[in-house]
């Protein structure tokens, strides 16, 4: 049974920072997903196992930064210069395939979630 489990979410004010964490216990190329209320999934960031290849949204590319430490099991998402609009729960996610994937359907598990708030 996969566990991925958050931590980091709070609130904070526009323009300011946070880190999240997802513990993952095994090999997974990994992304950070955002559920703002009202509104679908959406991709935020992607790192493969090795942690040479990432992607980003182009709402959030410059901003934020995805990493991971492979000999702790953590994969980390710095958000920095924080908006009103990133506000929403974050969920992290495990793909078996090891690589870097976009779209929803590619991840096989999920977190449950850490709210981020950005109050203006």
């Amino acid at each position: 049974q996969v566990q991925l489990v958050e931590s980091g979410g709070g609130l904070v004010q526009a323009g300011g920072s946070l880190r999240l964490s997802c513990a993952a216990s095994g090999r997974y190329g990994m992304g950070w997903f955002r559920q703002a209320p009202g509104k679908e999934r959406e991709f935020v960031a992607a790192i493969s196992w090795s942690g040479g290849q990432t992607a980003y949204a182009d709402s959030v590319g410059g901003r934020f930064t995805i990493s991971r430490d492979n000999a702790k099991y953590m994969v980390y998402l710095q958000l920095n210069s924080l908006k009103p609009a990133d506000t929403g729960v974050y969920y992290c996610a495990a793909d078996l395939s090891l690589a870097v994937h976009i779209s929803i359907h590619d991840y096989e598990y999920w977190g449950q979630g850490t709210q981020v708030t950005v109050s203006s």
